[in-house]
């Protein structure tokens, strides 16, 4: 009798965590982005969205959500809302002059200030979807970006402090799509 009862109660207990689990899949969930080490509030902040490692992180057509906002505060927050609960990565860029690309040196390296969610180790090229996913769950989630040279000569979080980007002259750009 007293296994019996066990057995009742530990299926119901299941039964309740996986309808409360499914419940919560279907109600649609908010992420917020704190963007930190801008360089200045000129121009503005590009943002693509991904929820696969399709094109991530320079297709906009294959982004879940894209877009550009203009600089009004330090730090900036960027937020998305009615997301499904998920794997998800963002790429992010500081577009100084508005053109809504990564503009880049004569080498491909990108002259305007980037991150990506997880804020990963960046040397040789940009990170893999694995390395910067994050997962959406429940109603609110939050995450951090911080904006990254691979030039930078001194760090300055003062967004109306002078930072050196990097060197080279801007000889070819990269949109991202």
């Amino acid at each position: 009798m007293h296994r019996c009862l066990t057995n009742i109660v530990l299926l119901a207990t299941i039964g309740t965590i996986l309808t409360s689990a499914r419940g919560n899949a279907l109600i649609p969930g908010s992420l917020t982005v704190t963007v930190s080490g801008l360089q200045n509030q000129k121009g503005q902040i590009c943002y693509s969205l991904f929820a696969s490692g399709r094109g991530f992180p320079s297709s906009k057509q294959r982004a879940k959500q894209s877009g550009c906002v203009k600089i009004k505060s330090y730090p900036l927050q960027v937020a998305f809302k009615n997301l499904e609960a998920g794997n998800y990565a963002l790429a992010v860029f500081h577009d100084l002059n508005g053109d809504g690309i990564l503009n880049q040196n004569q080498f491909g390296i990108p002259t305007e200030k980037f991150g990506f969610s997880q804020n990963p180790t960046v040397l040789t090229g940009p990170p893999k979807f694995a390395e910067a996913a994050f997962i959406v769950t429940g109603t609110e989630t939050k995450i951090d970006v911080q904006l990254r040279s691979l030039f930078a000569r001194k760090s300055n979080p003062n967004p109306d402090g002078q930072l050196a980007a990097g060197s080279g002259a801007i000889s070819s750009r990269s949109e991202i799509r």
